[in-house]
Formats: C-alpha cells, sequence, structure tokens
C-alpha cells in the first residue's frame, strides 16, 4: 500500500504537490470513487482516473537509449547537452539514473532507470554484468593486446580486471571488448597502456542486453517486459 499522492505523482509524472492539490480539488478517482484524502492508503493496483483519464501506475521504469556523440551521460549539466533531455517531460520527471555512463565522445547503448538497487548491481564490478563494446583504434590491435586484456592491466590507480578483447579478422584497427566494470574513461585507459589510441568507442549490450538496432543516435524505447526481467534477475534483485 502507498499514500494516493505517491501514486498519483508517480503515475501522472507530477510533483508531490501537484499530486495533493489534484487529489484536494476532487479531480481523482480511486476504483470507481472520487478521493480528497492524499494521504489514504492505495494498492498500485487499484484502478486510478485523473479528470476522468486512466493512470497507469509504475514503480520503476526501465529504458534504452542510443546515446549520440557529445551528449554527457548525465541527467543535467550545465556546459554540455545531457541525455535526459532526449527524453519526454513525463520521463524526466522521474528520478532517472544513467547506468553505466559513456564518455561524451562515445556512443550506444545506455540504460536508464529509477531503481537504484539495479542501477547499483548493472555498475558494481561484484556482480560482473558484462559491457561489450566496438572499438576503433589509430593502429592495429596485437596478439600481445589480447594477452594483456586478459591478464588485467595495471593503470596507475587501480588494476582492471581481466577483459576479452577480440581483433577484427579483416581489421585489426577494429576490435570488440568485453568488460566486467566501467571505471573512468576504462577502454581507452586500457588500450593506451597497450600503446593504441581509441578513436571510435561504441557501446553494444550491458549485461546481455543489446542495444536495439532499429534506435537511431538520440533515439530510445522503453525496455521490453523480457528484457527489464532478464537484467533484474541476473543482478538477483527481481521484482
Amino acid at each position: 500500500m502507498m499514500r494516493l499522492d505517491k501514486l498519483i505523482s508517480q503515475a501522472a509524472a507530477m510533483s508531490r504537490t501537484e499530486a495533493q492539490a489534484a487529489i484536494r480539488k476532487g479531480r481523482v478517482c480511486v476504483d470507481g470513487q472520487v478521493c480528497r484524502q492524499p494521504d489514504r492508503k492505495t494498492a498500485p493496483q487499484a484502478a486510478l482516473l485523473l479528470d476522468g483519464q486512466p493512470l497507469v501506475f509504475e514503480e520503476y521504469v526501465y529504458l534504452m537509449l542510443n546515446k549520440p556523440a557529445g551528449w554527457v551521460s548525465a541527467t543535467e549539466d550545465t556546459r554540455d547537452p545531457a541525455v535526459i533531455d532526449l527524453l519526454p517531460e513525463a520521463l524526466r520527471r522521474r528520478a532517472l539514473g544513467v547506468v553505466g555512463r559513456l564518455d561524451k565522445d562515445a556512443t550506444g547503448l545506455l540504460l536508464l532507470t529509477d531503481n537504484g538497487q539495479l542501477n547499483h548491481r548493472l555498475t558494481s564490478p561484484r556482480y560482473h554484468m558484462d559491457k561489450v563494446y566496438r572499438v576503433v583504434l589509430d593502429r592495429p590491435a596485437e596478439p600481445e593486446d589480447i594477452e594483456a586484456f586478459a591478464a588485467g592491466i595495471g593503470l596507475g590507480d587501480f588494476t582492471a580486471m581481466p577483459a576479452r578483447l577480440e581483433i577484427d579478422g579483416e581489421d585489426p584497427c577494429r576490435c570488440r571488448v568485453t568488460i566486467a566494470e566501467g571505471k573512468f574513461h576504462q577502454v581507452k585507459r586500457m588500450f593506451a597502456a597497450c600503446g593504441k589510441t581509441v578513436a571510435a568507442l561504441h557501446r553494444e549490450s550491458i549485461g546481455g542486453v543489446r542495444l536495439d538496432g532499429g534506435l537511431a543516435p538520440g533515439e530510445w524505447r522503453r525496455l521490453t517486459r523480457q528484457e527489464a526481467d532478464f537484467l533484474l534477475q541476473s543482478c538477483g534483485c527481481a521484482e
């Protein structure tokens, strides 16, 4: 059971104060009855109407977004455009967090959710949630780089966990990298330790969920129930 004002706030993507005002003005119906009590304990499954229109309560939101280059992986930024601005206002009102941030010039899969436990577990090395990247280098990768990645590379302030490096058989400047953590500039720093510079970085998947190939840069969609359940179960925090 939840307070009615909290339910309405989340279901209608409005502030708690706005929800309380709407309830007191008789704009909200619960299971067919007008309710003017913001603190009324209400089941999330209750039939809710706001101004006669049905509302669907979602405890958590799970989104995937194809991040374009030049956007920062943040919910706000004073200098650069933030990925949260690519979402409609109703979703921007929710306390969404970015899962596994990407550098400003990097592209590809971002997950956004207001489920803090899932966010933490997807990004914590403890839970070994693989992140897969396509990489373009300034010079060819070599077999010794594969061994270095597999052994774990010392980067001064920390030692990267063992990672998988696959070199394109036709173009050794193109690689696929799989890591189970995501420190700041990690992939770039790992290649720099091997004497290479990353010219382009694109994330393909997080925790086994792949970027939808139908999403153009800057586009987003909700995770399917199957995708969300897969992540929740993989992280041990199924709803």
